[in-house]
């Protein structure tokens, strides 16, 4: 099974540039131009937030217009950037098969390894939250089914990643969160979206992974001086293969021109 994980697309009206500078959909254009044409094909693509960059209708319309032309089914979380409402009215019931109380929360069972969708936003919050209602959404759904391999999906990492940005604002919740993780061993596999680059990292039983950007990534500081600042990149996802042996191996892929192939012979 392969899996696509797109994220932080930030896309604006259709003819401007995301902040000015990056274009964003230009380079959401050309990774569905790139899934399209991959052999084995995907089986579906993962949009983990971050759709829009200012949370707008046309934005969440212009972001629709790009997705669907993908050959792949895909489905898509809301990010700190997203209104819920704006998603649910542009992509509906087939691409946001599920609400809690408002929140798009669901589960895709229709696959080798079982895909559970968390909304890990709080409007007018930047950060990760994730309330007692969520919680105990995720621990019932989790319960429901102990031996498939299953992947949670949602926009914020729940770890702090040594980027400025994402570990200021936080995330609320997420010690609560890893110890509802840890008693289910089938959870092969966190992934999310919000910094901009590609991370992974063991917490609590399971290995959290982070997605590279549509073009804006963050710039690296392990100081955590810097002031926040962005770099123009081509576009990247994170390819999630589970193997016919049931491993699950995660590449990174960036769309960006290369020289060869050549041959080691």
């Amino acid at each position: 099974m392969l899996i696509v994980q797109i994220s932080d697309l930030h896309i604006v009206e259709k003819g401007q540039k995301t902040l000015g500078v990056a274009p964003m959909d230009e380079n959401l254009a050309k990774c569905v131009g790139y899934i399209n044409q991959m052999l084995p094909k995907p089986d579906l693509v993962l949009v983990t937030g971050d759709i829009t960059n200012d949370r707008t209708v046309p934005q969440a319309q212009h972001a629709a217009q790009l997705l669907n032309q993908l050959d792949a089914p895909y489905f898509v979380i809301p990010g700190n950037h997203d209104s819920r409402q704006s998603l649910l009215q542009v992509f509906g019931d087939k691409h946001c098969p599920g609400q809690l109380d408002g929140m798009i929360n669901y589960v895709i069972e229709d696959y080798p390894v079982r895909l559970i969708g968390m909304d890990s936003t709080k409007p007018k919050t930047v950060g990760g939250h994730m309330c007692r209602k969520r919680l105990d959404w995720l621990e019932a759904r989790l319960a429901e089914d102990r031996k498939k391999p299953t992947i949670i999906f949602m926009h914020h990492p729940p770890v702090k990643a040594g980027v400025l940005e994402a570990d200021f604002d936080g995330f609320a919740g997420a010690e609560k969160l890893g110890g509802i993780v840890e008693n289910f061993s089938n959870i092969a596999r966190i992934i999310c979206g919000h910094i901009h680059l590609a991370t992974h990292t063991k917490w609590h039983g399971t290995i959290v992974s982070t997605a590279p950007s549509m073009g804006m990534q963050l710039g690296l500081d392990l100081t955590m001086k810097k002031p926040s600042e962005f770099f123009l990149e081509a576009p990247g996802c994170l390819l999630h293969h589970l193997t016919p042996h049931g491993d699950l191996i995660t590449h990174t892929i960036h769309m960006r021109d290369m020289d060869g192939p050549y041959s080691f012979a």
